[in-house]
């Protein structure tokens, strides 16, 4: 007797990889805030509607950063906001926020968050994106390198020092820009008529001349030499600022050296007076008396940054939260970042 072929029923490739473990892709949005950060990182979670999640951050007596997540963040997208800057309020330098930020990220990934993305207003050491002199190092590419072998995803920053820092990453890296708001203050209190934008060295020109055409206005350039770190010398003014509202132009106000130099020369030059606005306001060493002597009327700057206690009040900030927020979102919802701005955040 021959044997008997059974036939089996035919299974169809879809049916193939069907599995029985339910699946859930419904995404979630974590955000937390650093200590370098922490006021920052409410108002964007405000504006987000999401509670900022909990975190469990201190510095031992030996100096050692110690981070600890208080819930679970498993499959979650986790935003964490973070300037590597100072706050003296916190007892928190530079170095400090900067490894405060990796051990975050590290934590995140060996609690398996579904992506890890740094959000970082104010990216620390962004000066330091070349060799000026031999055998020194190119920090920012360090910084770089650090957050990538961590694990960090992705890159949320504003208004780069130099453009070429978004070069030192592999991972996304979405650069955001405050000249929207920051143009706006302008044409809110002043008149395009009485004012002139002016760049304090040819290394901001481009943003001088955007800033200009924003708020409809004529814009000029200083000649500036630094002969030293933190150390300017500010030459002449080439454009027209005489009886004009000068409005000095930068990406920070460090130790306001430079600020308080070109404020002196345009004024010597017949400026009526002088206004100064940044994104980033540092503000470190002897800056805040440095502004109190000098015959700067106004300072804009924005809180990327936490202004340490004791600022004079002619400084005014801006909140970044806004777009930072919608930056989120769209990162979140993997929607185009560069339409909140319709294209224009790319200013180098």
């Amino acid at each position: 007797m021959s044997p008997t072929t059974v036939e089996q029923p035919a299974t169809s490739a879809a049916a193939a990889v069907v599995s029985s473990i339910p699946h859930d892709y419904t995404k979630r949005l974590m955000v937390f805030g650093g200590r370098a950060s922490k006021g920052l990182a409410a108002r964007i979670g405000e504006r987000l509607d999401v509670e900022l999640g909990s975190v469990e951050l201190k510095t031992f007596r030996n100096g050692e950063v110690y981070c600890r997540f208080n819930e679970s963040i498993r499959g979650a997208d986790v935003f964490l906001v973070q300037s590597t800057a100072g706050n003296e309020s916190e007892g928190l330098t530079a170095n400090d926020a900067l490894v405060e930020l990796l051990a975050m990220v590290d934590a995140a990934k060996g609690a398996s968050a579904h992506r890890i993305i740094a959000v970082m207003p104010w990216y620390g050491y962004a000066r330091q994106d070349k060799k000026s002199a031999p055998r020194e190092p190119i920090t920012a590419r360090v910084v770089a390198k650090c957050l990538e072998a961590i694990g960090v995803d992705r890159v949320l920053t504003m208004d780069l020092h130099a453009g070429q820092v978004q070069g030192f990453f592999e991972v996304p890296v979405d650069h955001m820009t405050a000249m929207p708001q920051l143009t706006q203050w302008f044409a809110d209190n002043y008149s395009a008529r009485d004012l002139v934008i002016v760049s304090p060295d040819a290394g901001r020109v481009k943003t001088a001349r955007n800033f200009a055409r924003k708020i409809g206005c004529h814009w000029a350039v200083m000649e500036k030499e630094r002969p030293a770190q933190q150390v300017a010398e500010i030459g002449y003014v080439v454009g027209e600022v005489a009886d004009k509202t000068a409005v000095l132009v930068d990406d920070m106000i460090d130790t306001a050296g430079t600020l308080c130099a070109a404020s002196k020369t345009v004024l010597e030059a017949g400026a009526a007076s002088v206004i100064a606005t940044a994104t980033h306001g540092v503000f470190s060493g002897n800056a805040y008396e440095r502004i109190a002597g000098s015959k700067i009327e106004r300072i804009v700057v924005t809180d990327t940054i936490p202004l340490r206690p004791g600022a004079p009040a002619t400084i005014t900030v801006l909140s970044t939260a806004q777009t930072l927020a919608d930056s989120i979102r769209r990162i979140f919802s993997d929607d185009s970042v560069s339409e909140i701005f319709a294209g224009e955040n790319q200013l180098f």
